[in-house]
């Protein structure tokens, strides 16, 4: 299985998405993933709905989001952590993720055991 760095950042760019839609039940607008050193960052775009963008506007409302997104993201670790298992075959030794209220995007980083961008060089 000799797939190039691209494909494999595809490959898990498009399975985070259906995992956004069957878990999460809508999925972003747009996903990238990049593979660097040991860690994989994936970027979402436009994860919130316009009803959650109008709750952003007071402060309260920001943290209420953020707040339940990590929620639901973290009660799908499990299913993320499978994903990129199954994709790369390496374990994910931490994960760690945020969202913006402004902007709508959040970020992902899966961090590996190893130094798994060596494997393309």
């Amino acid at each position: 299985m000799n797939k190039s760095k691209g494909s494999i950042e595809a490959e898990i760019s498009k399975a985070l998405t259906q995992w956004e839609k069957d878990f999460l039940g809508r999925g972003s607008v747009s996903v990238k993933a990049d593979i660097l050193r040991d860690m994989i960052i994936v970027t979402l775009r436009g994860v919130l709905t316009p009803a959650e963008y109008v709750l952003c506007e007071t402060k309260e409302g920001m943290l209420s989001i953020k707040r339940m997104r990590s929620n639901l993201i973290e009660s799908g670790m499990n299913g993320l952590k499978e994903i990129i298992f199954t994709i790369t075959g390496e374990k994910v030794k931490s994960f760690h993720t945020d969202i913006s209220t402004q902007s709508g995007e959040r970020v992902m980083v899966f961090k590996i055991d190893r130094d798994i961008e060596k494997n393309f060089e």
